[in-house]
């Protein structure tokens, strides 16, 4: 075990925090193993097979080129859940999980549209945790919502998927209490704080907005919400910590109410609601 510890410092000190290869360490056990860590740990003499330590080198000069581990193995953990990812789809993170929390929390029956549902973990995570919500997912890319149905069927939930571009403000006849969205809002002078592995790997459409008009998916979603929302219907959406009052502003020049701002874990504003 400290052998492999030591391989994997050497060779991912520069890409990589001490703690952060500790992490890196113990997913790739449990995947080359299909053994729990406590599992692992138990084994007085612990070894990798030739073939899992041939395997263990491939992972690890991925992870030197910066490949997300998630896109590695295919599959991501959100809300207690495994979900199928690839390059095609965002990496969920845990910022979203207290969206989806704050969702189930103040909603016990609802019809809710999820706007960009990629993985489609947003829109599977409350089907799965409330059966009396009905869900729709949206989104403009094929391949994204392809992973999102892989999704779908894996954890048994009933979904139904829309292909649509919500930049042109489709119209729908059916009408939700809630809609959800976590859009693309990481303006272009931002590239520079995100790390490589986000960079290179995951998809700059789901992530990157146009310096000119960053806002611009939550004034076409509010805008769409105002028709497509029943009356007192809510409207929820991840934000960037960096423009929670112009969001809040547009919530009101939409003519929405009862608008709360929320912060996330780390103390940043991250989620907003608004009613119609």
């Amino acid at each position: 075990m400290n052998e492999l510890k030591q391989y994997l410092f050497a060779h991912l000190k520069d890409n990589y925090s001490g703690e952060e290869i500790t992490v890196l360490k113990n997913l790739i056990l449990e995947n080359l193993t299909s053994l729990p860590l406590a599992e692992i740990l138990k084994k007085e003499k612990f070894q990798l097979t030739d073939k899992q330590f041939a395997d263990f080198q491939r992972i690890v000069k991925r992870l030197q080129n910066n490949e997300p581990i998630q896109y590695i193995f295919g599959k991501a953990n959100f809300y207690g859940m495994e979900f199928i990812v690839n390059q095609q789809v965002l990496i969920p993170r845990p910022e979203t999980e207290e969206l989806v929390e704050w969702i189930l929390q103040e909603n016990k029956m609802a019809k809710i549209l999820d706007i960009g549902t990629g993985s489609g973990c947003i829109a599977i995570t409350l089907a799965a945790k409330n059966p009396n919500f009905r869900l729709w997912a949206l989104d403009f890319s094929k391949d994204a919502l392809a992973v999102a149905q892989q999704n779908a069927q894996i954890h048994n939930v009933n979904i139904n998927f829309l292909e649509k571009d919500i930049l042109q403000i489709p119209n729908f006849e059916q009408k939700w209490d809630i809609i959800v969205s976590n859009p693309p809002y990481i303006s272009e002078n931002e590239r520079f704080t995100l790390q490589k592995n986000v960079i290179d790997f995951e998809p700059h459409s789901a992530l990157f907005v146009q310096e000119e008009n960053p806002l611009i998916f939550y004034e076409k979603i509010l805008q769409f919400a105002k028709n497509q929302l029943v009356p007192n219907g809510k409207l929820y959406f991840e934000i960037n910590k960096n423009f929670g009052n112009e969001i809040k502003n547009l919530f009101q020049k939409f003519d929405f109410k009862n608008i709360i701002l929320k912060k996330d874990i780390s103390s940043n504003p991250r989620m907003i609601k608004g009613q119609i």
